[in-house]
């Protein structure tokens, strides 16, 4: 153990095999990072190519159903006045069966007493 140009050299040794065994270890990690980057290139090429015309696609359609709503609102709102003029109108038709009832009434009873006061008047 008094040698220490053996300890260092025999130190210096261990040192270029662990440096050995970590770069025969790193070259598949190298070469599978360099296919994950052309595959990662690849992808983002892809995505710029069809990233803006899908952009414009939803854009259409916000557009195109923003569109329908107000449409659709405007149906309902037409709709609602048609049921409300349906209302009024079933209303006026009730108040005016009431009128022809209440005259009705006042007919026959003015042909009853028409009619006893004819008899009345024969006898």
């Amino acid at each position: 153990m008094t040698e220490p140009f053996f300890w260092l050299g025999f130190s210096l040794c261990l040192v270029s095999v662990s440096l050995t065994a970590v770069l025969i270890t790193l070259i598949p990690v190298v070469q599978e990072l360099s296919r994950a980057a052309r595959s990662a290139e690849k992808l983002f090429d892809t995505l710029n190519r069809e990233f803006p015309n899908t952009l414009d696609a939803i854009k259409n359609t916000n557009l195109e159903l923003t569109e329908l709503s107000g449409e659709m609102k405007e149906g309902v709102k037409s709709a609602s006045g048609a049921v409300k003029q349906i209302d009024r109108t079933f209303v006026t038709a009730k108040k005016q069966v009431e009128n022809v009832h209440i005259k009705s009434r006042g007919f026959w009873a003015g042909v009853k007493a028409g009619i006893k006061t004819w008899q009345t008047d024969n006898q």
